[in-house]
């Protein structure tokens, strides 16, 4: 992990608890303000849970489990390459990360906001941290895809080899 992906995820973390406040403090909890009726809304909401609301009413799993991905993150952000896509990858996993685990250590929940109706789906509602989080994993990916995922220094033999 370097210095770059460490104020990243700050900035990100600090974006994501004002954006909570904020919606908290001016919009009630379970009420929905319509931006662009039909496609785009603000509701406030609490998740006892994961994405898609999965492991609902585990508050104390999902904290450990981010403390463990947090861990893992930086033990494999030794590995990548020192670059500018790695540097903002790690930094808006872990922004994303602490904002969700921030809410549940203090609140014992998520605060979601962002509420999308697509093509007729209603998509779960989300957050700033959240979309941290997916945009982090998709930069990961494309960085493992390019052969970004080991740094100069712990390069590994990438060479494929054909079966005669």
């Amino acid at each position: 992990m370097n210095k770059k992906s460490l104020i990243i995820g700050t900035i990100f973390l600090f974006i994501d608890q004002i954006s909570k406040v904020l919606i908290d403090t001016f919009i009630t909890h379970n009420s929905t303000i319509a931006i662009i009726e039909g496609f785009f809304s603000i509701t406030n909401i609490y998740n006892t849970g994961a994405a898609f609301s999965i492991l609902e009413g585990n508050t104390w799993l999902l904290i450990v489990l981010s403390f463990i991905i947090l861990f893992i993150l930086g033990t494999i952000g030794k590995e990548f390459k020192k670059n500018n896509r790695n540097a903002i990858a790690f930094g808006l996993l872990i922004g994303g990360i602490f904002g969700n685990l921030s809410d549940r250590l203090f609140l014992g929940m998520v605060r979601d906001f962002l509420k999308f109706k697509i093509f007729g789906y209603n998509f779960p509602v989300f957050n700033v941290a959240d979309i941290c989080i997916v945009i982090g994993v998709g930069l990961l990916i494309i960085s493992i895809f390019k052969g970004e995922d080991c740094s100069e220094n712990n390069s590994r033999d990438r060479r494929t080899y054909t079966i005669r």
